[in-house]
């Protein structure tokens, strides 16, 4: 069995793809747009991204601009966690992505180690660790 995290943006998929692929050093698979999946779907959406992958060491999820269907409503019901071996990367991996999102505990000594959680400028929520 195999879990793993699908993602949906409104709109901005590519976006948040070749941000998240620089950030991580990963690389964007199975880019799929909806004129190329040939899917009846408004026009305006037809270059959005109808499935995309983002894979590297250590990273691995899948990722959609969601259709007129599927409105997306601004939950938090999934996080997207990382957890580092190495405490300077994951301050720095939690700086960029609250850089131009929103921070909601600032990344710091906790009872477990290092911990912060923040939304990124895509509206997706991370946690980011590292245990001592």
């Amino acid at each position: 069995m195999k879990i793993q995290s699908y993602v949906a943006f409104d709109g901005n998929c590519q976006e948040a793809l070749t941000f998240y692929s620089k950030l991580f050093n990963a690389e964007i698979k199975n880019r799929q747009t909806y004129k190329e999946a040939n899917m009846d779907i408004p026009e305006n959406y037809r270059d959005r991204l109808q499935h995309a992958e983002l894979s590297g060491k250590g990273v691995h999820f899948m990722a959609y601009d969601a259709s007129p269907d599927t409105p997306i409503n601004g939950g938090n019901q999934i996080h997207l966690s990382i957890d580092s071996n190495d405490q300077d990367e994951a301050e720095k991996l939690f700086e960029a992505l609250s850089d131009g999102g929103k921070v909601h505990h600032s990344f710091r000594e906790r009872e477990w180690g290092y911990f912060g959680r923040c939304t990124d400028k895509f509206g997706i929520p991370w946690m980011v660790n590292f245990n001592k």
